[in-house]
């Protein structure tokens, strides 16, 4: 029987411990947010109201049975998952424990290359042998997407002992592909489908937008609640659907990877997300849709880039002009007090949220503005990353285990060719490993991280400027 998603368990039993004004022996140490220096009273005081602990009432994350229990059905319910769990740590706790709790070590499991960090942290803390399988360019959007169907399947013939597959979809800037396809291919082999879905918590919202990856059949997805929903930063959900998945090992690797003192306020933020999200009208979304199309009309305006197609309505892709690095581009927006999420080399992307902009005026203003300034911008060589991939299917040059046996040396970056990466590249955001921790360094990799050094691109790498991290 469906229950009434108006309900906000969780943050109503906070919000009600709160107004009996209790006496705390006990932690967190600001005391319901009585000690706190002045200069932070004010804009912390109600939120450290709720910054509770494991109390009589409140439920533990941990072992739920109450009001954090009711919570997570509740969202199963809305987004039709067999369970639903709540992330304090980001989407990244969550696909580290996905991923824990389907392979083991030395188990070979296929993984799509372009994806986020924390999909290479699990493997490599699970001890497995990653099969990659690259992506393919997509001549529409000017970047890599996603493997396609074929190059899936021949990863899966290979390697027929493979304990799963991870996907991600949409990539960070809301492109999608033929997930369903790919999911129903990969379940023929029967093995689970799991998908960092970080982007794409809004899809099952209506059909203006992609379809949803839990609703093509996907084992366990994993969603940021705080990326496009409002919920705080580090919330996320991982939601699974599947007899391939055991309930009992999620649960136990999220002990692992989660803290054992769960952020009451991340949580009923969650709670409140989900609720919102259950209450979003037809009208609710067509307002929010249309004020989407205005603001890339008014972006269409601008002289230093185009705007690439998208899947993601929300999202709104811009590509710089030949010379013009989107870096750029960013910093004459900020210089006018607008920030984007992003911007790689040569694309910037702006997220429009789940609400309609109410500063149209001012945007347009700023377009015009960074038009003004475009004689003033200089040129760059242009970063041809077209070619990274000439191998559909790969593994690491060295296995996660013999890589942590061994010391590694830090070498100048222009003498670490044919090396072995001790330490991943990885520009961020996105935060895709552009060079991967196990991997052979060539020549093109090199040239490629120098012009992104050069053009300002933040790239987490320890003391990148000094050398590079390798075996040899």
């Amino acid at each position: 029987m469906s229950r009434n998603q108006k309900n906000t368990p969780l943050y109503t039993m906070l919000e009600n411990f709160t107004a009996s004004r209790p006496v705390s022996f006990h932690v967190p140490g600001h005391k319901n947010g009585n000690i706190i220096p002045s200069q932070g009273k004010e804009a912390f005081k109600s939120l450290l109201q709720l910054d509770l602990t494991e109390l009589s009432g409140l439920d533990d994350l941990h072992a739920p049975h109450g009001v954090i229990k009711d919570a997570q059905e509740l969202t199963a319910e809305l987004f039709e998952a067999d369970a639903s769990y709540f992330l304090i740590g980001g989407s990244t706790s969550g696909n580290l424990a996905m991923i824990l709790s389907v392979c083991s070590p030395g188990d070979e499991m296929i993984v799509q290359r372009n994806s986020h960090k924390s999909i290479f942290n699990g493997l490599e803390l699970a001890g497995a042998k990653p099969v990659f399988v690259a992506p393919e360019f997509d001549e529409a959007v000017h970047r890599y997407t996603a493997p396609g169907k074929d190059s899936i399947k021949r990863a899966l013939d290979r390697h027929p002992r493979a304990k799963g597959v991870v996907l991600t979809y949409p990539d960070y800037f809301g492109r999608t592909y033929g997930l369903n396809e790919m999911i129903q291919l990969i379940h023929e082999y029967n093995i689970p489908v799991l998908v960092d879905e970080a982007h794409g918590i809004h899809f099952f919202l209506d059909d203006s937008f992609p379809e949803a990856a839990l609703a093509m059949g996907a084992d366990a997805v994993v969603q940021s609640a705080h990326k496009m929903a409002p919920a705080m930063t580090m919330g996320a959900f991982l939601h699974t659907q599947s007899e391939r998945m055991s309930s009992s090992r999620i649960a136990r690797y999220l002990q692992m990877v989660q803290s054992s003192s769960p952020s009451y306020p991340i949580m009923a933020s969650l709670d409140l997300a989900r609720s919102f999200l259950a209450h979003l009208t037809s009208t609710d979304l067509r307002r929010i849709l249309n004020s989407a199309e205005e603001v890339r009309d008014i972006l269409k305006k601008g002289d230093l880039w185009h705007i690439v197609p998208g899947d993601d309505p929300l999202k709104i892709t811009l590509q710089a002009k030949l010379g013009v690095p989107a870096e750029t581009i960013a910093g004459l927006f900020e210089q006018e007090g607008i920030y984007p999420e992003l911007a790689t080399h040569n694309q910037l992307l702006l997220v429009h949220g789940l609400a309609p902009f109410n500063q149209m005026k001012r945007l347009e203003k700023a377009v015009g503005r960074i038009n003004a300034q475009l004689k003033n911008i200089p040129n760059h060589d242009i970063i041809d990353t077209n070619n990274l991939f000439k191998e559909r299917i790969t593994e690491l040059e060295l296995d996660y285990f013999t890589m942590n046996q061994r010391n590694s040396i830090q070498v100048p970056l222009r003498k670490a060719e044919n090396c072995i990466a001790a330490e991943a590249v990885i520009p961020y955001p996105p935060g895709i490993p552009f060079v991967l921790k196990g991997e052979q360094i060539t020549r093109n990799h090199i040239e490629i991280i120098e012009q992104f050094m050069q053009q300002g691109v933040t790239i987490q790498h320890r003391d990148i400027e000094e050398g590079i991290s390798v075996f040899c």
